[in-house]
């Protein structure tokens, strides 16, 4: 069974937003959903890795943690040099993956930043706020980032 992107990207919501015990929870129907492959294997141990590394925050050199999610030139750079590692044909399937997750977070985060910024186009709603779910007003809902 493919992994679902919903639950993906709600992990990625969920990382930035510091809500970790819901965050290792998405984590945890993440997994039985892969297949053992090494592709799969990079890629959930780049999402285990974000998510200890964002949580413990003791690393002043810790990618996260110098990451500015709200600069979405900066995270779309950042996109294409991790999928030119997905692409790159010298790394291993492991690797591969684990570049795809974090391609895969910055496309995320990407979207996060357009959603959270009022003047830019798409990812608002009718009133010039971000669409947000009902209950948790900080979440914004998956339908502004599947919009391109």
């Amino acid at each position: 069974m493919p992994i679902s992107s919903a639950l993906v990207t709600r992990f990625f919501q969920l990382l930035v937003n510091r809500k970790f015990a819901e965050a290792e929870r998405e984590l945890e129907k993440i997994k039985p959903r892969m297949h053992k492959t090494e592709w799969n294997r990079g890629y959930f141990r780049a999402l285990s890795g974000m998510l200890l590394s964002h949580k413990s925050n003791s690393d002043d050199y810790a990618f996260l943690s110098e990451l500015d999610f709200s600069n979405k030139e900066t995270l779309l750079s950042y996109k294409r040099e991790f999928l030119g590692h997905v692409r790159n044909k010298l790394h291993g399937d492991f690797d591969r993956g684990f570049f795809s997750a974090w391609a895969d977070c910055m496309r995320v985060l990407s979207r996060m930043a357009t959603a959270n910024n009022p003047k830019s186009k798409g990812a608002v709603s009718e009133k010039g706020k971000p669409k947000t779910l009902g209950t948790d007003k900080s979440q914004a809902t998956i339908e502004n980032f599947l919009k391109k």
